[in-house]
């Protein structure tokens, strides 16, 4: 009852299970009769003139807006989305490191059965088990990252993404509950010290800190000094859920630095990711009040 529910609400959320082409209409149905829809799901992802947003990283992406209105012929709706869970737990921290010229991510991501919309009483077999597969997670790690690392072409109306870094992933599902944990390998243009990625990684914030969104948290990474972490059962709530979890960086003897980032991949990468983005729409004017 699209026409009815967009009559009700000011905007909604989308997470619905259906195929890809079917979300793709519902959510321009929504945009079409005026209700802004911000998704949790993968449809719109790669479509050019919706922003697909971690708030901290690009904010700036939100500005294609405006080509997306023309194209549907609306005044208040509006599509955005949010990216891949498991991306969270590598890609910030990726991001926040942009000064030193990453050249080359090799990432590894662990990730927790609830990623698959699962628990362990309706996944049994997930119990003291591995899985080396998840479809369709490998395409998306590796080339979602680039598209929140491009940029708007204010001519060609549409958001291009990066070329570099180069990523390749594996993605595997092991018996954890909540939390995506990524072992990642960098190749940087510069030469860091450790010193300088730790402090790079520990000062970086963006908008909705600078904002004080209600959803933010106050420090978006945080790094663990620890040996033996970041931990699942430790740090996955750091900051709520929407904070990232770095530990163990070091020097690497084939690319140059590792580190293992942990994010919680329902709150952060999911639901808590969506509504910091809602949040950052309605602060930047693009959601109003009917």
């Amino acid at each position: 009852d699209v026409e009815k529910i967009a009559s009700m609400v000011d905007f909604v959320f989308c997470a619905v299970d259906m195929k890809k082409d079917e979300i793709r209409a519902l959510e321009e149905k929504y945009a079409k009769a005026e209700c802004p829809v911000v998704s949790n799901n993968s449809a719109h992802r790669h479509t050019p003139d919706v922003p697909m947003v971690i708030p901290e990283v690009n904010p700036e992406h939100i500005e294609i807006i405006a080509s997306q209105r023309k194209r549907l012929g609306t005044k208040r709706g509006f599509i955005a989305v949010k990216p891949n869970c498991s991306i969270q737990s590598y890609t910030p921290a990726i991001f926040a490191l942009k000064e030193f010229g990453p050249k080359l991510v090799v990432a590894t991501t662990y990730q927790a059965i609830s990623g698959a919309g699962k628990t362990f009483k309706d996944w049994p077999e997930m119990v003291g088990n591995i899985i080396p597969f998840i479809g369709g997670e490998e395409e998306k790690s590796e080339k979602e990252p680039l598209r929140l690392w491009g940029y708007v072409d204010d001519e060609k109306k549409q958001i291009v993404p990066a070329e570099s870094p180069v990523i390749t992933c594996q993605c595997i599902r092991v018996p954890v509950l909540n939390g995506h944990t990524a072992a990642v390998f960098v190749k940087f243009k510069k030469n860091p010290t450790k010193e300088q990625l730790i402090e790079a990684l520990e000062k970086f914030s963006g908008v909705p800190q600078e904002l004080g969104l209600p959803s933010a948290p106050k420090q978006f990474i945080r790094y663990c000094e620890e040996d033996n972490r970041p931990q699942v059962a430790l740090d996955v709530d750091y900051e709520h859920g929407m904070g990232i979890n770095v530990g163990r960086l070091r020097e690497d003897t084939v690319y140059d630095w590792k580190f293992v980032g942990l994010s919680h991949n329902t709150v952060r990468g999911a639901a808590g990711g969506a509504v910091l983005c809602a949040e950052l729409l309605k602060a930047q004017g693009y959601i109003t009040k009917k």
